[in-house]
């Protein structure tokens, strides 16, 4: 019974300690040896998967854009593509949206990419140019018709105006058009608990850079 006793007296004043360890996982472009060639790689790889993966966290960068009344903006949007021997990204949207116009009075404009996963960062510089017909618009079309998402494309009324639910009414051809963004360079931060990285990427050179 004392034996049963102490037992008891030591697990109340020496209570169990737990150690919560968290392992994070550290990319491999967070090693020394990264070369250009490497970051150029993995950040198009992760750049095209997004364009396929729905659930991967560059999929739905934001777009920063300046107003017409010259106040910067910014949005959500859905990477439709990213073609790296172009240094191209494109997304769809409303042709009357807001941002189209924007676009078309300044083309700057710049593309921000997080990754919870990856732990990465990435703010992309572009040249934004918008397409409302041809081949490419109509082909965009033919993917996006079939989804509930066309009706975005077909309401009467523009995005952003005021309006009940009733009266949106539906247009005989859709507002779908195409925004290619040039892509000008990439600005790529990637936190480690081992320590940040930061790097400056143009089409030709890496600039590294302290994070």
């Amino acid at each position: 019974m004392s034996l049963a006793v102490g037992k008891t007296h030591r697990a109340q004043s020496q209570p169990k300690t737990f150690i919560l360890k968290l392992d994070f996982i550290t990319p491999p472009l967070n090693q020394p040896t990264l070369t250009e060639d490497d970051l150029h790689h993995r950040l198009w790889m992760e750049l095209q998967r997004a364009t396929n993966d729905r659930h991967h966290d560059w999929r739905t960068p934001v777009l920063a854009s300046t107003g017409l009344d010259g106040f910067p903006q910014a949005r959500t949007v859905v990477l439709r593509s990213a073609e790296r021997a172009q240094a191209k990204l494109t997304f769809f949207t409303d042709s009357r949206s807001p941002k189209v116009a924007e676009l078309q009075a300044q083309a700057r404009a710049s593309l921000l990419f997080w990754s919870k996963r990856l732990g990465w960062q990435l703010r992309v510089s572009v040249l934004a140019t918008v397409a409302t017909e041809g081949a490419a618009v109509d082909a965009a079309w033919e993917r996006v018709r079939q989804s509930p998402a066309a009706g975005d494309y077909l309401s009467s009324a523009p995005p952003g105006a005021p309006c009940a639910p009733e009266e949106v009414g539906v247009c005989p051809q859709h507002n779908l058009c195409i925004v290619s963004a040039q892509v000008l360079s990439m600005d790529w931060l990637a936190l480690s608990k081992e320590g940040h990285r930061r790097a400056r990427v143009s089409a030709d050179s890496v600039a590294w850079c302290v994070p």
